[in-house]
């Protein structure tokens, strides 16, 4: 039995303590986020770290290589402990995990708000997004591909005083495009103008990617897709000028900057692990800064959010102004004088225009 075959046996090929690849979509609470609050493995490495409030192993928030499928034969398979997830043995010495269409489709997020026409199937207010929360984009049995490598030409944000929904990459016309995650395709047509051929794919962590300007698509609506496959190939359809893949990540609809989880130059997902703001889904709010200062400012914003609260608290307790009743005085003449309502002095008070006031009570005015 080779090395290879042995290794494999050890390995413990279930999964232990790993949060799935849905949302997490947690609201922060606290002042919770990455900190030194870490185990440490035999060999001195933490093992794992706080995120959110939640402990999560430390190849959380590391980067990941884009999956490279071996071109070799397979020579056997082995089963795990996950029903629907074997390992693949190629006869190149390499193996990797590979899930059943079953295992992938069966999955909440393909049934809420599944619609193959319209771009937005969600049509979510920002507003009723969390402020901040986080995303589990490939947890440890999942994979990542990159869509293409590149030069990105256009970037997401304001182009030219209009909304650009996602990044341009230039790629010579019929380059191979990659489905990013594992995941379900939600729209495959042609655009007239605009995006030209068309793919969008919702993945199984709860995220949708486009891809844009095809020449050729080679999935339809209800395929069923893993990291790596090849969903069709770069090209110039559409509102164009020239061969270029148009690619955009979306959640609940609303794009974000895709350089938020892709590295364009290496092709490297950038953490397994992401955290998503409300603010990033504001067209000014491009990737500026290293990934891993998103973890270690999210405990600065839950801090400024809560110090935000209760100095609103405070300025709502200092505008309350109270009367003490007088005799001879009826809510009519309280009202006149301080410049408000007979309604809204009972609003605030939880009393009737027709209450008979006690001499010496309290009441809120203002």
């Amino acid at each position: 039995m080779t090395g290879l075959f042995m290794t494999l046996l050890l390995l413990p090929l279930q999964v232990a303590a790993v949060p799935d690849s849905t949302v997490a979509a947690e609201a922060v609470q606290d002042s919770t986020a990455v900190r030194n609050d870490t185990l440490l493995t035999e060999d001195g490495l933490p093992d794992s770290v706080i995120v959110l409030g939640h402990r999560v192993p430390v190849y959380a928030i590391r980067p990941m290589a884009s999956e490279k499928v071996s071109a070799s034969n397979v020579i056997d398979t082995l089963p795990t402990s996950v029903p629907g997830v074997k390992v693949l043995l190629y006869n190149d010495n390499t193996w990797r995990y590979s899930k059943t269409d079953e295992y992938i489709a069966d999955n909440a997020v393909f049934a809420d708000n599944w619609d193959s026409e319209n771009f937005n199937a969600y049509r979510s207010p920002v507003d009723s997004l969390p402020e901040t929360w986080s995303v589990w984009l490939v947890d440890s049995l999942g994979s990542y591909h990159m869509p293409q490598i590149g030069r990105v030409t256009s970037k997401w944000g304001y182009r030219h005083g209009r909304r650009h929904q996602g990044i341009d990459i230039s790629l010579p016309n019929g380059t191979p495009l990659f489905a990013v995650f594992d995941g379900k395709v939600r729209i495959s047509k042609s655009v007239k103008g605009g995006y030209g051929n068309l793919v969008v794919i919702r993945h199984n962590n709860g995220l949708e990617t486009f891809y844009g300007h095809m020449s050729r698509r080679n999935v339809k609506p209800g395929d069923i897709v893993h990291a790596g496959d090849t969903i069709g190939f770069s090209g110039n359809t559409g509102r164009s000028t020239g061969p270029h893949l148009h690619f955009e990540t979306r959640y609940q609809g609303l794009t974000f900057d895709p350089q938020r989880i892709i590295n364009f130059e290496n092709g490297d997902l950038r953490q397994r692990m992401m955290v998503l703001k409300r603010r990033y889904f504001d067209a000014s709010s491009c990737y500026d800064q290293d990934f891993d200062e998103e973890f270690l400012l999210v405990e600065d914003d839950a801090r400024a959010l809560e110090e935000k609260k209760k100095k609103d608290a405070e300025e709502a307790r200092k505008a309350m102004v109270y009367h003490k009743v007088r005799s001879g005085e009826n809510l009519g003449l309280i009202a006149r004088k301080y410049h408000t309502t007979v309604n809204s002095i009972c609003r605030l008070n939880g009393i009737k225009s027709t209450t008979i006031l006690r001499i010496g009570r309290t009441l809120r005015v203002r």
